[in-house]
């Protein structure tokens, strides 16, 4: 399992709202740096994925831990 540079805990918003923190914090990031996002929407499950896609960044894994449901992301570039 990958483990986080950073944490955004996204829990309790609806997206598109993960997806606009990521967008807004991974340019700040250096490049490799991996983000794991805290989301408890169903939606940010295919929605994450989706925007790693159309942004050319790395959808790394879906993980569940004791806060629930996360998603890695690596910034490609």
């Amino acid at each position: 399992m990958t483990m986080p540079d950073e944490v955004l805990d996204c829990r309790g918003q609806r997206c598109p709202l993960p997806v606009i923190a990521v967008a807004r914090r991974l340019p700040e990031l250096p490049v490799g740096t991996v983000v794991r996002v805290l989301a408890d929407d169903p939606a940010a499950a295919v929605d994450l994925p989706a925007w790693c896609r159309m942004r050319g960044q790395e959808f790394v894994a879906r993980v569940t831990g004791p806060d629930g449901p996360a998603y890695d992301v690596r910034r490609v570039h």
